[in-house]
């Protein structure tokens, strides 16, 4: 749709702000193909699927990544959710982009199922373990953090399961590499879900301690 196109060029004249020299064909090419393989599929929002990668690529962008890894974003479910092969990535966009994908396609097939801290923490020593580039933990991050900032649209059993699974891996990796804004975000959303009472009554006092703040200020 136009609308996506815009955003795209949004993306682009992100990154050429930070990389002026940065590979932006290879970007382009990302996103014609994941528009392409991802064509008719819908999100349980409504959007149309690319919508996904494309804000993936966004939060990339945000941490000023290098071209390679947001076009990995842009490309990082086509393995997953489309009949691509991790051969034809390789083949149109090469062996870094590619092994992104496939670290990415690899972590995200990992069953998580138990809370126990002790567990949690083997979990998360495994997946950090897997990966021999950085890049695939930070596009998964980017990807749990886009899933989350939308999953009030999911039934709620896999949106509790989603919220705890962030709230114990996903959210502790990020403070581990020091994302802070990141970790941040991902355990608000994952506490709003998990305890919206709590997390309203919290909401409602950190407001009107802000308001009273204000007046004072």
């Amino acid at each position: 749709t136009p609308n996506l196109m815009i955003r795209f060029e949004d993306l682009l004249d992100k990154v050429r702000g930070y990389s002026p020299d940065a590979d932006l064909e290879l970007l382009r090419r990302a996103y014609v193909f994941s528009a392409l393989e991802h064509k008719g599929q819908i999100r349980h929002s409504g959007e149309p699927y690319l919508v996904h990668p494309l804000e993936v690529a966004d939060i990339l962008a945000d941490m000023k990544l290098d071209a390679v890894c947001i076009a990995a974003g842009l490309l990082h479910d086509v393995v997953e959710d489309t009949l691509t092969t991790p051969e034809k990535i390789r083949e149109k966009f090469g062996e870094d982009v590619a092994h992104i994908v496939e670290g990415v396609t690899k972590i995200s097939a990992i069953p998580f199922s138990s809370s126990e801290e002790r567990q949690a923490e083997n979990f998360r020593k495994m997946l950090l373990a897997m990966v021999d580039d950085i890049r695939v933990i930070l596009v998964k991050l980017a990807d749990r953090l886009h899933n989350m900032r939308t999953l009030h649209h999911l039934p709620e059993e896999r949106r509790l399961k989603i919220a705890q699974e962030t709230r114990d891996i996903y959210g502790p990796i990020a403070n581990r590499l020091g994302m802070s804004k990141i970790k941040n975000e991902l355990e608000e959303l994952a506490f709003k879900h998990l305890e919206p009472r709590a997390f309203e009554a919290l909401r409602a006092r950190v407001e009107s301690r802000r308001r009273t703040n204000e007046g004072m200020i």
